[in-house]
Order: structure tokens, then sequence, then C-alpha cells
């Protein structure tokens, strides 16, 4: 594999696509230092598909702004799936690549103008809004508009997103929706999000339930919708799953909205792609410290890392939603003697604090450590404090996938790099792997 094509390629390997396989030809390159993500495409295809068998009547939209990495577009885009753009720019980073406008939903309440109105220039007229004077704006930037309103449900999630967007759909939905109806606005569906890592599936199901009634008064104000958009709120992480998720939505979709023809889409983000990525950090200084047990008053031997990624670059989160995340070493101690640790990220900062209190084996200066379920929220939020460098993404696929994915647009051939197969077996066809007819490539 070549390291010099990070972030440009994905790069074919044989067999299964192994991580620590990846992590360790990437650091064994004596020069590379700096901190970098491994990108798994097969894993976002098996989540794909997951989803496609848990949920085929829900079509999904990913949201960009949890991962907008060029391979993950573009991985999306080959799928066949929706984009939900939340700004003017996230719509033209999904158009640059191809993707019709018919496939975006611009998803955000509270819009600038000058936003409505490139989304009306680009012909993406698929919006939402929950207020009245969003209104008065897309009448006059972009009366063509299709409108989606969004209501108020929330879940017991990390992070609530009804304190700032959504309307109340049983107090406040039927007097917005009057209001469109006398600006000659044409409303055509529901949206709602039950926040960020939703720890409560159940909460679909009511929300889903509140759409209907939204859905009710709609008629009776002369409306007829045909969208249902149940928003995002899915976990992603190695260890999570959306089978329940999938039972409360396909119950809610079952029982108040039988009817096939209601389009049904959702918004996930963290879900496609935080297993997906892994973040590799170098320690390139180290503390040792002895201090005094208040309590035996023997002697404890503390090691203090310094690593080259932190708070203010792909961990925001450990403060912003105070998600912990605990990272493995990429090389292995076996049985050696462990002592309490603290992992400092980069910056000058005292609160860039990574870890607080870990045993660790006594680490070398070049030592490298790793952290998974690293593809939500971390690229996006990387801040320039300090001028550290944004960590490269190197991504890999496995042969079968890649067979079903070369010839698919947005990619074209040159975006991958043949690592470990041979040009015979790229005549193979797709039976060694089945996808949905739609983002089958034959051979």
């Amino acid at each position: 594999m070549n390291t010099n094509s990070f972030d440009k390629y994905i790069h074919v390997v044989s067999g299964q696509t192994d991580l620590w396989k990846a992590m360790e030809h990437v650091t064994s390159v004596e020069s590379q230092e700096n901190p970098f993500y491994v990108c798994n495409v097969d894993d976002i295809i098996q989540k794909y598909m997951t989803w496609n068998t848990l949920m085929p009547r829900v079509k999904p939209h990913y949201a960009i702004k949890c991962n907008d990495h060029p391979v993950v577009l573009k991985v999306i885009a080959s799928l066949g799936l929706g984009f939900d753009c939340a700004t003017k720019m996230e719509i033209d980073k999904v158009l640059s690549i191809g993707v019709d406008p018919s496939r975006i939903i611009y998803a955000h309440t509270t819009k600038p103008p000058s936003h409505i109105q490139h989304a009306a220039k680009r012909k993406v007229d698929l919006m939402t809004f929950d207020n009245e004077l969003e209104l008065y704006k897309i009448k006059e930037m972009f009366p063509n508009a299709r409108l989606v309103i969004r209501i108020r449900f929330d879940a017991k999630a990390a992070v609530c997103l009804g304190l700032k967007f959504g309307c109340n759909p049983y107090t406040e939905a039927q007097g917005l929706l009057e209001i469109a109806r006398n600006l000659g606005l044409n409303v055509v569906g529901v949206s709602f999000h039950v926040g960020w890592a939703c720890q409560d599936p159940t909460a679909f199901y009511g929300a889903i339930k509140a759409c209907r009634h939204v859905f009710d008064v709609a008629s009776t104000v002369g409306y007829d919708f045909n969208l249902l958009d149940i928003g995002g709120g899915y976990p992603g992480d190695s260890n999570s799953s959306i089978e329940e998720h999938a039972k409360a939505i396909n119950s809610g979709l079952d029982e108040f909205f039988p009817d096939q023809s209601i389009r049904v889409i959702s918004e996930p983000g963290t879900y496609f792609v935080d297993s997906a990525f892994s973040l590799a950090c170098n320690i390139h200084s180290a503390k040792k410290t002895i201090e005094e047990d208040p309590n035996t008053g023997k002697p404890i031997t503390q090691y203090l890392y310094y690593v080259n990624d932190g708070v203010y670059g792909s961990l925001s989160m450990t403060i912003s939603a105070n998600v912990i995340k605990v990272p493995k070493l990429l090389k292995k101690y076996p049985n050696e003697k462990t002592y309490p640790s603290v992992i400092w990220g980069p910056t000058c900062d005292s609160t860039d604090h990574l870890i607080k209190d870990m045993l660790l084996p006594e680490l070398k200066l070049g030592d490298w450590i790793v952290f998974t379920d690293m593809g939500a929220y971390t690229l996006t939020l990387v801040t320039p404090f300090n001028s550290f460098e944004l960590p490269m993404v190197y991504s890999i696929i496995s042969k079968r996938n890649w067979l079903l994915l070369h010839k698919n647009l947005p990619f074209v051939e040159k975006d991958f790099i043949i690592d470990d197969i041979t040009e015979s077996t790229a005549k193979s066809s797709e039976k060694c792997y089945k996808l949905p007819e739609s983002v089958c490539v034959k051979g």
C-alpha cells in the first residue's frame, strides 16, 4: 500500500479488510508521525445492507455534517442514497460529485436568505421549516420550493435538538400550515429528529404517531402530504445495533402510514460512518512523575503521554458531548507492568485532556494509540487552534466490494489503487456478494 496516496484514493485489498494491518503498514513508514485515520469502506457498505434488510421502506438521506470526507460522499452516492444538507456549502459539496439535486433535502429550519437563494439557483427545492418568519423568507426567495414542516419530538438522547428546532405538532403545526397555505407555498410533508444518539428507540413510534396527526391536520387545511422524514439519531459504533429502532419505526409505519404511496426518508449520519473510521495518534512526548499516595504514603509512579490529536481536533466530542473514547495500543506489551497514566492532546490548552486515569504499560516515544468508532463528528469539528495538521484519511476496500462499486458513479477507475488484485480478478462477477439491483455492477 502506498502511503503517499492519503485522502486521494481507496486502496483495494485481497480478502477481508483489516484495520490493524492497515495501521501497522502506515505507521511502519519511517517519516510517518502525524495522526491519521483508516476508513474501512466495507463497513459503510455493510451498514447499508443492514439498513436495507431492517427498514426496506425507509430511504436514507445521509447527513453530511457528520462526516463530509470525499470518500464517504462518493460511497454514499454510489449506493444510490440521498443526502441531508444544512448549508449552501454542503449542497455544493454533494452536487460537485454529480449527485442530482432531487436527491438532496435542505434540512435546516432557520436558513440565511442567501442560502435559500443558492438552493433555488442549484434546484434543491426540498427544504424544512418550523416557524412563521421562515415561511416569509422562503416565499420571497424560493416560492416554488417544496416544504417539509419539522415537528419537535424529544427523546432521551445525548444531544437534544428540540430546544432549538421543531414546532409543537399539536399546538403550533396547524397555524403554520394555514400561514403557508395563505402564502401559496407547497408543503409536502412532515419531519422530526428525536436527537443525536437516541437512547430510546420507542421514541420513533411516538414521533411517527405525532406525524400522523399533522398529516391529518394538513388535509383539513388543504394539503395532500406525500412525504414523511423520520430524521436521524441512530447509533453507529461497533457495539451497537439499530434493530430495536427498526422495530419501533416499522411498527409505527405499519400502524399510522400503511399507505405505501407515502415516501419515507431518514437522515442517518453517525450510523453509516462511526464504526468505519479509526484514528491513530502518535506519542511524541512523555513525562514520568512520582507522587505520594495520600492514603498510604507510598510513592505512586504515573506517566503522562502527549499525542498529536486532541479535543481541538478529532476528539472535540470529549468536551462538547462528554463522549470519552478509550484508546487501544497498536503495539502489544504482553505481561508488562501497568501504571496509572494520563493522555494529553497536543495543544497549549490544559483542557486538551483525553484520558485522566488509565492503566497502561510504560510506553515509548513513537508508539501509537488507536481510537476506534471515530467516524462521526470528528473530522468535521476539527479546529485550526495551534495550527496542527488535519489528520489524513487512508481508505481501504475489499476486492468483492470494489467489484461492486468501482463502475458506479461518481466513482471512476482512478479513484482506486489495486494493491493486491491482478487484472484477471477484475473480470469476476458480482455473484460473490449481493447488493440490491439498484447498485449491482455487472461484470
